[in-house]
């Protein structure tokens, strides 16, 4: 199901639909402020798995996930003062920073090295449907499996078509991907220059 989605203020129809699809165990499509994203709740792993087989990716890699603020991510990584620093003065924005998960994250979305990805994009859609689901949302690019992006999210959803159970179209996305920088240390690195300035932690 395609639904348009005003992207400055939702409609509470349209996100709690897509929230209780994402409860039960639901794969939605939705923009960010960088590329759709195809997600499910992070805490459902049936749900997971399904976005693996559907981004036919090894499952050695996860997924970042999106947090609607910086006081939840405290829930789900190790956030020492100066992290939170330097994503305060970053979120919400086109940046995957990454973190030690706490327990909260499960095990399938962590790194061997126990770290995870997290996102607060700039993008409403996806902050209001993980503030209203209470979990993190999966955040992976709607891609096909050679990286190709889609134009719009009606061509995404004829692609994807009954492996989704949502499409929200939000109208254009920048189709840049974030900027990555790791703070498991608390010396930024950056890992990937994406969308968004690097120079702050350089």
């Amino acid at each position: 199901m395609l639904h348009n989605v005003n992207p400055y203020t939702p409609q509470a129809r349209i996100i709690s639909m897509a929230v209780a699809s994402l409860k039960r165990g639901g794969i939605i499509a939705y923009p960010t402020d960088t590329f759709y994203g195809i997600g499910c709740d992070i805490m459902n792993k049936k749900a997971i798995e399904k976005v693996y087989q559907i981004k036919q990716r090894d499952k050695t890699k996860p997924f970042s996930f999106i947090c609607p603020d910086l006081k939840n991510i405290s829930q789900y990584a190790k956030v020492s003062n100066i992290a939170y620093r330097h994503m305060k003065r970053s979120l919400p924005g086109p940046y995957t920073f990454i973190l030690p998960g706490s327990k909260m994250v499960p095990k399938i979305m962590l790194t061997k090295r126990k770290t995870a990805g997290i996102r607060v994009p700039a993008n409403q859609i996806a902050i209001s449907l993980a503030q209203e689901l209470g979990n993190p949302i999966i955040s992976t690019s709607a891609t096909d499996p050679d990286g190709e992006v889609f134009e719009d999210a009606s061509l995404l959803h004829d692609y994807f078509d009954a492996r989704l159970d949502m499409v929200l179209d939000g109208g254009p996305v920048p189709n840049t991907p974030s900027s990555v920088i790791s703070l498991v240390e608390d010396e930024p690195e950056v890992i990937r220059h994406g969308a968004g300035e690097v120079d702050l932690f350089e």
